[in-house]
């Protein structure tokens, strides 16, 4: 099979949280288009991954928001720019051409040629920690699930959640939640004690269990139980040392999410405890026309905060803006008055430039 040819691109994000999405807003106000990879199967990162619902203060003009509601307001924000989201594909190779653009790969083969680069990788790829049994990787998408889909029509089938956190009780409770609960919900948990920061989740998953909605397990997984192809539940070790079955028909592992640096620690980038070193004032790398904004980069003050990575992006769109156009004077306009702005936000008529 022969590979696709690369997409060419003046500027690649790497990473689609709220960072990553602010940076191709910023970039798009200065007429510079992006293509976006992210490792997840969804926009969002870290807000959409793991506090989807839970509420976020800090971001300016909005008192409160949801990690759902701040990516669905970024992702319209940017759609006047029309970036292309390469999504569920993580960055396999990076390497600097002779012509000096940067050839970039994904594992799912995916090749860009990018004059600029973007490092919003936030932490690492976040990678559900999973469940090591005999077989269970062939069920996986099909009656084993490391991620929650919110989509999915649970109606008829008892669903089972392995996990005991945070993470395990806010996938238990939208399955409560979704417009298709399942027909039978249980918890399973190697022992009884249940651990959120979110005292409100708690609380209604112990109601939720007190009140039968909710089924608590408590139990180590030693094996799947099979019918041929098919999987019919799980063999514990109860508490007591005894061995137990557990039906089911579908299985989501919820034991937390990794974050992992990947391949960004092999790509010769000077680097402080797995952080990326950038100039503050351009956001630039170790290496020219490679940028790194949001939680992986590391510069003297560094605060991780969205609101920091926000002004990060802003900053480095601009030195962008003067690397890809040095002949030009990269102006400071304003969103409220400037003609040219308008007109890239698809809100007024063309401007001269």
């Amino acid at each position: 099979m022969i590979p696709a040819a690369p997409i060419e691109t003046d500027a690649l994000v790497i990473g689609a949280g709220p960072v990553g999405l602010w940076q191709v807003f910023q970039l798009g106000l200065q007429d510079i288009r992006a293509q976006v990879i992210d490792a997840l199967p969804h926009a969002g990162g870290q807000p959409a991954e793991l506090y989807p619902d839970k509420p976020i203060y800090d971001i300016p003009g909005l008192p409160v928001c949801s990690g759902r509601e701040l990516v669905d307001r970024l992702l319209l924000q940017v759609k006047p720019f029309q970036p292309r989201l390469h999504l569920d594909q993580s960055v396999s190779a990076l390497a600097r051409e002779a012509d000096g653009r940067w050839a970039v790969r994904t594992g799912a083969g995916q090749g860009f040629l990018a004059r600029l680069v973007f490092i919003a990788a936030g932490v690492g790829a976040f990678q559900p920690k999973r469940l090591k049994l005999d077989g269970i990787d062939a069920l996986e998408g099909l009656q084993v699930h490391h991620r929650f889909d919110a989509t999915r029509d649970w109606r008829g089938q008892h669903v089972v959640v392995h996990g005991g956190d945070a993470l395990a009780i806010d996938w238990a409770l939208r399955l409560l939640d979704s417009a298709q609960p399942p027909a039978g919900l249980s918890l399973l948990h190697r022992r009884e004690v249940l651990q959120s920061d979110d005292e409100a989740a708690l609380a209604r998953m112990r109601d939720a269990i007190a009140s039968g909605r909710v089924r608590l397990v408590v139990g180590q997984p030693l094996g799947l139980d099979l019918q041929g192809a098919h999987l019919r539940g799980l063999q514990l070790l109860d508490p007591q040392g005894q061995n137990q079955a557990l039906a089911l028909d579908q299985l989501i592992v919820a034991l937390g999410l990794s974050p992992r640096l990947g391949p960004i620690a092999d790509w010769g980038l000077a680097m402080e405890r797995k952080q990326l070193v950038v100039n503050p004032e351009s956001f630039e790398t170790s290496e020219a026309g490679l940028y790194a904004v949001g939680d992986i980069n590391t510069y003297p003050g560094k605060k991780k905060l969205i609101l920091c990575g926000f002004h990060e992006a802003t900053l480095a769109a601009f030195a962008a803006a003067a690397r890809l156009r040095p002949e030009e004077r990269v102006p400071l306009q304003y969103t409220t008055t400037s003609p040219r702005l308008h007109h890239l936000l698809g809100v007024a008529p063309k401007a001269e430039r």
